[in-house]
């Protein structure tokens, strides 16, 4: 009897539709950089095609991929490509893209060691590296989550659960309710979903104090110090790692020094910036980043993975642990050095994101990803120095690969952005900047050369 999975020529069984996806896929990553960067408004429309009631009969495998193909690719962003510098999105790494098709293909649950050793093994193996790679502490917890807002959670949860017991107040067995109340501190330039994340926690409004920023989005040193003087109880204070708009990194070290002498919990939000650790181009800005309590990272940012892939690392094990205190009768949680990814995150049946993180670290080495990090910060260079030398106004000490530019007026800026984005040649979005409208390039993927830089340059000119 002919097994369902032998090789086959037939579209419908296992074999050929894997065999008709890496084939449509590698058509769709050919053309990539060839084609505009937004969809046309044919392709958008022709979506409608696919709100249809849901079908009464089975369909052919075969023919859902297609559909899937015809009508979805020509609507997508090309955001894979090299020219794509919106919202601090890597493109996905070749190994990354084909390491994801195999994990599909393993369809690993990554909640316990039970239900997938090789995915805790390599979890393992990428959290480690990972450590290493970024300079923190070796000892660390590291969980893996879908993005930013789920790492912030894990870490400020984390840090609820600490300082609360440093007044006294065990969290596991009261919960918030007649809890001594927390503040979190947090640079009025914070990424929302640090504000989400509190929210989520149990922090109301009234528990947050937003520190104000120099000119380049960093905490200002005076006013935080002035902020944790006036402020009694348990206190969680998170900086940032690479500013969502200039890039730009807080005084880790002094922040720490402050942070000790109020017994305040340090949380590092670092999404794309922390990967600035990768390479001793970055130390002095650096500097300090290791002595903070817990730290988050995407690998979809800057290591370029496919979506989704976060992770989250947190000094002393046992208070990332007091997120999951609580297990199913039917989990079978692993034995002594067996990893439970589940452990770690907020989640219990998940993706096993690690493989690609692995994957990604493995082929790229220590030597590639500082290569990464450092060619886009060069690009990023030549970016504003291209704009600056167009007329535009470059806004921001251009530190790693953020940059961000305007025009002499609101409506001229909005005009150019309108036109670049219109062309196809480059995207990028808007943003307001110390209260001016501007628009915002993040440099982020491997797949961006120098032509491409050109390129976008000369598309700018066009748009001025």
């Amino acid at each position: 009897m002919e097994s369902k999975f032998e090789h086959s020529s037939n579209p419908t069984s296992i074999v050929g539709l894997l065999a008709d996806a890496a084939a449509r896929a590698t058509r769709y990553l050919d053309k990539i950089d060839k084609r505009s960067i937004l969809p046309s408004k044919a392709a958008i429309a022709a979506l409608e095609r696919l709100r249809v009631p849901f079908p009464e009969e089975s369909a052919d495998p075969g023919s859902v991929l297609a559909k899937l193909d015809d009508i979805g690719s020509p609507a997508t962003i090309a955001s894979a490509g090299g020219r794509y510098f919106g919202y601090v999105v890597g493109g996905s790494l070749p190994v990354g893209v084909a390491a994801s098709w195999l994990a599909a293909a393993w369809d690993q649950n990554a909640q316990v060691y039970a239900t997938s050793p090789v995915a805790a093994v390599l979890e393992e193996v990428a959290a480690a590296w990972l450590l290493d790679v970024l300079r923190l502490p070796p000892m660390a917890s590291v969980g893996f989550v879908t993005g930013g807002q789920m790492a912030n959670f894990t870490a400020l949860s984390a840090a609820r659960n600490a300082v609360l017991d440093g007044v006294g107040w065990n969290f596991d067995e009261h919960g918030l309710f007649g809890a001594p109340p927390i503040t979190i501190l947090m640079s009025e330039a914070a990424h929302s979903t640090i504000h989400s994340a509190a929210r989520m926690m149990g922090i109301g409004e009234l528990q947050i104090r937003r520190i104000p920023c120099d000119d380049q989005g960093r905490m200002r040193l005076d006013a935080l110090a002035t902020v944790l003087n006036l402020t009694k109880g348990p206190k969680i204070v998170s900086s940032q790692a690479g500013n969502v708009n200039s890039g730009a990194f807080e005084a880790f070290d002094h922040i720490a020094d402050l942070c000790a002498r109020h017994a305040a919990w340090l949380h590092i939000d670092g999404a794309f910036g922390l990967w600035a650790a990768a390479t001793p181009k970055f130390d002095s800005v650096m500097a300090g980043h290791d002595r903070a309590d817990s730290w988050t990272v995407d690998a979809h940012k800057w290591l370029n993975t496919p979506y989704d892939c976060g992770m989250v690392a947190v000094r002393e094990a046992r208070w990332h642990r007091s997120l999951k205190t609580a297990h199913c009768a039917y989990s079978e949680l692993g034995k002594d050095g067996q990893r439970d990814g589940s452990v770690w995150v907020p989640e219990n049946s998940r993706r096993a994101r690690g493989i690609e993180c692995w994957a990604a670290l493995h082929q790229l080495g220590r030597a590639g990803v500082k290569s990464l990090v450092e060619r886009c910060c060069n690009h990023a260079l030549k970016l504003a120095a291209g704009l600056q030398a167009i007329g535009y106004d470059v806004l921001n000490e251009v530190v790693l690969n953020q940059v961000v530019f305007a025009c002499a007026d609101e409506q001229s800026t909005r005009r150019a952005l309108a036109r670049l984005q219109n062309s196809g040649v480059a995207w990028l979005g808007a943003t307001t900047w110390q209260g001016r409208f501007a628009a915002r390039i993040s440099v982020s993927s491997w797949a961006t050369t120098d032509q491409d830089v050109e390129q976008t340059i000369a598309a700018l000119a066009n748009s001025y």
